[in-house]
């Protein structure tokens, strides 16, 4: 007797997916996307808040699931996916509340995936302008400080490469194409933490060129603005092995940072 009533329960009651869902309305759709998203099953989460916009396109289950759809994918680390979801939640529903969330998730698509890119700095690019849409464009939401935070980082990260590659022509001894990459630091990346190395190795690189001149130049610029750094210690000991001292003489694209240094119109 048990036996059958538990067949005839299951029979009344059985699981909504075995019902199809072009049968279904959108909130119990959106209810097992939300379970999947629970149960760790994002992919197949974000199918479902998919179907519920491809269903019930006007009803207003539809906005809220494009939105997790976009979530549920970065949850998977399907990001070029959750990047289209988001970039359609923004081209649909531009004012919408969720409109911020959408912009960030957007940038996170491209700002996760900085440490997998190896060289191709493409993504870290876009990664900064995403980023600075939110910062921009939603400054009183609660997603900005947090942009802020990772544009200071992603900023920084092409700093470090940039370093990494002028390092990697100065151990070989091909100071000019060293030097430009230091350059890049200093005239691009001014604010970022590698600023002070990178104006210690061109303080290396000159002095190996035999250009004291611009090596005295950007170990004044170093001791200006970063006296206190051990990179200023080993700038200032170069020289005085030479018998120079930390100074801005000459002319060049280092008087000219020095001069802006001096005005305080540099960093």
């Amino acid at each position: 007797m048990l036996l059958v009533l538990s067949v005839s329960a299951c029979g009344m009651f059985g699981d909504r997916d075995e019902v199809p869902l072009e049968q279904q309305e959108a909130q119990p759709i959106f209810e097992q996307a939300e379970a999947r998203l629970e149960n760790d099953r994002p992919d197949r989460a974000a199918e479902l808040f998919l179907e519920v916009e491809r269903l019930h396109p006007y009803s207003e289950w539809a906005q809220r699931a494009l939105i997790m759809a976009a979530y549920s994918f970065h949850q998977d680390r399907d990001y070029e996916n959750s990047r289209a979801a988001a970039q359609r939640f923004l081209d649909f529903y531009p004012a919408a509340e969720d409109a911020a969330y959408a912009q960030y998730l957007l940038a996170l698509s491209y700002y996760d995936q900085i440490d997998q890119i190896g060289r191709d700095q493409g993504l870290t690019y876009q990664a900064l302008q995403a980023l600075r849409v939110v910062i921009e464009r939603y400054p009183d939401s609660e997603y900005a400080a947090s942009a802020i935070l990772k544009f200071d980082l992603a900023f920084d990260h092409l700093a470090a490469k940039e370093m990494e590659i002028g390092r990697y022509y100065l151990r070989r001894e091909n100071y000019t194409a060293a030097i430009n990459r230091f350059r890049v630091v200093v005239e691009e990346f001014q604010t970022t933490s590698h600023t002070p190395e990178a104006l210690l190795r061109l303080v290396e690189a000159y002095l190996a060129l035999g250009l004291p001149q611009e090596a005295q130049t950007a170990a004044a610029i170093l001791g200006h603005n970063f006296q206190a750094s051990p990179f200023y210690d080993d700038a200032f000991r170069l020289l005085n092995d030479m018998e120079l001292a930390p100074e801005a003489t000459g002319e060049g694209w280092l008087r000219d940072v020095w001069r802006q240094t001096i005005r305080g119109a540099w960093l």
